[in-house]
């Protein structure tokens, strides 16, 4: 493939405004079409130039080869408030848009038979609600925010022998977000006019992930992989809302895997990973009140979504059903970060589903090509708030839920 396309493809995946999602907790559930039809599983076991998004070393293991896909994501999103002294009992629509497109795009080659470099573009994660009326307790224009992350993901990975390969890849961080109806919080704002409804805001940050895939056995597979913290510049937009002036870090997170070989033809794969939310305050800092005089929004220690760390489990299986098709099947369960007292704010953010089924398959095209497909559904979960909103506020409890359907297809080729 001639390199002027492959960088075509590339700036268009890029460039392509990815929609805004939850899984776990703002986390898409995996990267590549094939490792979200195995629940996300893949830091032991790459299959294509995604691999990098999960672990980085899995590349040099993939060989030359590009691939290109989409996902079409739809999450249903029901809120309420009960029992507030100043709006009684409501329950909202935040469905106003509901339909999201994820590009990603992946491309390696092998430099010898020793070490590869490629490039991964995929949407991290992100968060929307789009309220079809305003939360009365919010403002007094429709509420909702809209946060897109899409990393780009240069790596090398080498073989340090025949069992045992090593891959960095550098994160190149873009985020968008904007906010709307949340005028009611501008007495508690250290920045009123830069706290809602100033259109899209974007960051842009560095971070990095490295990893290892050892072959323990004919059969067995290993692989870990760390992400670090990605420092993201301000949202400036937005100071007088994200602690720390407009701060929204990238979480660090870490996994390890394990690959099964069960049969000639049968793969399982788990992963097991670690979301470490507290590592932004726009993220973990808890509600703790707002007054005028507090902890305004904004500031270092103000108020955020509350949100805590997570463990994820990835459990995926693969079939070779003949030479032409192959077939996957997984379940991912996270735990969902929102504690019962910090549901008031994730009226904007009811990141709660916790259980996810996926189905997945590739067709072999030709010798060169094929296309692969993936659906996954996000079970309905509910978080009913407990002395979730302050008493300033007029008291009360939110009440969140939120089911998902994503359905993705992708099309790879090796050279």
């Amino acid at each position: 493939m001639k390199r002027n396309v492959v960088l075509a493809l590339a700036v268009a995946a890029a460039v392509a405004a990815p929609g805004a999602f939850a899984t776990n907790g703002y986390f898409q559930h995996g990267y590549g079409i094939k490792a979200q039809g195995m629940a996300g599983a893949g830091v032991a076991y790459s299959q294509d130039a995604l691999a990098a998004a999960t672990n980085p070393a899995g590349m040099v293991m993939v060989g030359n080869r590009w691939d290109m896909g989409v996902t079409l994501f739809q999450p249903n999103r029901d809120t309420e408030i009960v029992g507030n002294g100043a709006i009684g009992t409501v329950s909202y629509d935040p469905n106003d848009k509901d339909l999201f497109l994820v590009p990603e795009f992946g491309y390696n080659m092998m430099l010898d038979s020793n070490s590869s470099f490629g490039v991964s573009v995929y949407g991290n994660g992100g968060m929307n609600t789009s309220y079809k009326t305003p939360i009365g307790l919010f403002g007094t224009s429709n509420a909702g925010v809209d946060l897109s992350q899409l990393f780009i993901a240069p790596t090398m990975a080498w073989k340090l022998s025949s069992a045992n390969s090593v891959g960095v890849a550098v994160n190149f961080a873009y985020q968008r977000f904007k906010a709307t109806g949340l005028q009611n919080f501008t007495a508690s704002s250290s920045s009123g006019t830069n706290l809602t409804d100033n259109g899209y805001d974007s960051a842009t940050g560095w971070g990095a992930r490295i990893g290892w895939v050892g072959t323990v056995s004919p059969t067995v597979t290993l692989g870990a992989t760390y992400q670090t913290e990605t420092n993201m510049s301000k949202f400036k937009k937005y100071e007088g809302l994200f602690a720390e002036q407009g701060n929204f870090d990238i979480p660090s997170n870490y996994a390890v895997g394990i690959a099964i070989k069960a049969t000639p033809a049968t793969v399982v794969a788990l992963d097991i990973e670690k979301i470490k939310y507290s590592d932004s305050k726009a993220v973990s800092n808890p509600l703790s009140g707002l007054t005028v005089s507090g902890n305004l929004l904004g500031t270092s220690d103000s108020a955020g979504f509350g949100w805590e760390d997570i463990t994820v489990y990835k459990l995926g299986v693969q079939h070779q059903m003949n030479s032409n098709l192959v077939v996957r099947a997984g379940w991912n369960h996270g735990d969902q970060p929102i504690p019962a007292s910090q549901t008031f704010f994730n009226l904007l953010a009811p990141g709660v589903v916790e259980d996810h089924l996926t189905l997945g398959a590739t067709w072999k095209l030709d010798k060169t090509s094929e296309m692969s497909a993936m659906y996954m559904h996000a079970f309905s979960n509910k978080v009913n708030g407990s002395g979730s909103i302050p008493a300033g506020y007029g008291g009360g409890e939110a009440n969140l839920e939120m089911d998902q359907n994503s359905l993705g297809v992708a099309y790879g080729k090796t050279f």
